[in-house]
């Protein structure tokens, strides 16, 4: 299934990951159907499971732990 990866790097943990990645999402420019995408969609795509960290589904309460982490968002590339 094709996917959009996106790289966090993070100076310090952070409680929820829907903030951190929805920020990300608007600031990259590879991928403008998730950069624009609203927070009803966003949503859903945490309900549909379609997005993940190192292969399993992620949660919009996810934390987050300082450094580098990768997160997959499924049928976007």
């Amino acid at each position: 299934m094709p996917h959009f990866r996106i790289t966090l790097t993070l100076a310090t943990s952070k409680p929820r990951l829907d903030q951190v990645l929805l920020e990300a999402l608007r600031g990259q420019t590879r991928n403008l159907r998730l950069k624009n995408i609203s927070r009803s969609e966003f949503k859903a795509l945490f309900k549909s499971k379609k997005i993940q960290i190192k292969g399993q589904n992620a949660t919009p309460a996810s934390a987050l732990a300082a450094g580098t982490t990768d997160i997959d968002i499924l049928g976007y590339e």
